[in-house]
């Protein structure tokens, strides 16, 4: 059993490193005057089970098993505006190809800068 509470410790640990306020509150994106800053919805969830035992006659060796599985997921959720008409909130209730678009009639070159960062985040 010392098996599973060593995999449940690293992927204790693994989760931890990626929650951060980095994974909620994400990195500015400047447009011209405009600062954008996406803030973003995670989720995580995971299992560890385990267990030990011997065999039949058929299999008569004794052994422990053990496995950890784990999914994780985010969604943006609102993007902050700031410019020069201040700073406001706009929520983000569909999917995010429709929250894109609408950013980008609000704020020129919004798309490009967007995909700049989600390539810099891949190379990470």
């Amino acid at each position: 059993m010392e098996d599973v509470e060593n995999m449940v410790k690293t992927t204790i640990s693994q989760i931890e490193k990626v929650l951060s306020s980095k994974t909620v509150v994400g990195e500015p994106i400047t447009v011209g005057d405009t600062t954008l800053i996406p803030l973003l919805s995670v989720g995580f969830g995971f299992g560890a089970a385990g267990g030990a035992g011997t065999g039949d006659s058929k299999q008569p060796n004794e052994g422990v098993k053990g496995g950890t599985g784990g999914a994780g997921g985010m969604r943006p959720i609102a993007i902050i505006i700031i410019d020069k008409d201040g700073v406001r909130i706009e929520p983000i209730k569909s999917s995010v190809a429709a929250a894109i678009e609408k950013l980008s009639e609000k704020v020129p070159g919004v798309v490009e800068k967007i995909a700049d960062k989600w390539g810099e985040r891949k190379k990470e």
